[in-house]
């Protein structure tokens, strides 16, 4: 299904060498991006260690950790299940400047790998023959990322861009994109979000989609370009 494209990315199979450390990985990237949003239930136990390709023992170890980080909660009955938390754990106070350090993050190499990822994404979704149930999707993720409260909004614009890359029909690239948006992700966390930032990114989401949806390649690579480089403005300005 549709919807599933993201969570097919991310939830692929996990190097052996890792298994346990790229499982918590796999699980906190779905959380983080809202490919599984707060209060929804991941995959059932068997489904996702099948797709992860690890034992059920490893999953539960790695879920235990999850949840003793805040992240998630395990429901016992008919309904129960492994669920996202609605409150998330809080989030670091530490400034973007001492996170980036932390994290040895290159930001200018981050920054290319993010445009060279997306705008392709964004090109190459504007050349496919969308389906009515893709189009729709697609308008849906711009709506709730347009509509999106301050608190979700990183969550919701997170979805609109990896629904984006769903649509190329690569998996490779949706995991490539997931992969980018987790390097710079907690760095946009540090830095305030801006009322004014908010609203003219959302302007450009608008200009993305309507390229894509015209089947106008050029226009949607053009489009996207112009937004990431606005987010790497602000990053470069923090940081700075």
């Amino acid at each position: 299904m549709l919807r599933n494209r993201a969570s097919d990315a991310l939830f692929r199979a996990v190097r052996t060498g890792n298994a346990f450390e790229e499982t918590v990985e796999r699980l906190l990237q779905a959380i983080r991006l809202g490919v599984v949003a707060p209060g929804e239930r991941l995959p059932a136990e068997r489904e996702l260690a099948t797709r992860l390709g690890v034992s059920r023992v490893t999953l539960r170890e790695a879920i235990r950790a999850l949840q003793e980080s805040g992240y998630v909660e395990s429901r016992r009955g008919r309904y129960g299940g492994t669920f996202v938390n609605v409150e998330p754990p809080r989030a670091s106070r530490k400034g973007p400047r001492r996170i980036a350090r932390e994290m040895g993050v290159d930001l200018h190499d981050a920054l290319t790998h993010r445009h060279v990822l997306e705008t392709g994404a964004a090109e190459l979704a504007a050349s496919r023959e969308l389906g009515e149930a893709e189009r729709a999707h697609l308008v849906s993720r711009l709506s709730s990322a347009g509509t999106a409260e301050l608190h979700t909004y990183r969550r919701q614009d997170s979805r609109l861009h990896l629904a984006i890359a769903e649509l190329t029909g690569s998996a490779s690239l949706t995991s490539a994109v997931a992969d980018v948006r987790m390097r710079l992700n907690e760095l946009l966390d540090a830095i305030p979000l801006l009322e004014r930032n908010i609203v003219h990114s959302n302007e450009q989401h608008e200009e993305v989609v309507r390229a894509i949806l015209d089947g106008d390649p050029a226009a949607a690579r053009k489009a996207m370009a112009e937004h990431l480089e606005g987010t790497a403005s602000l990053l470069r300005g923090f940081l700075s």
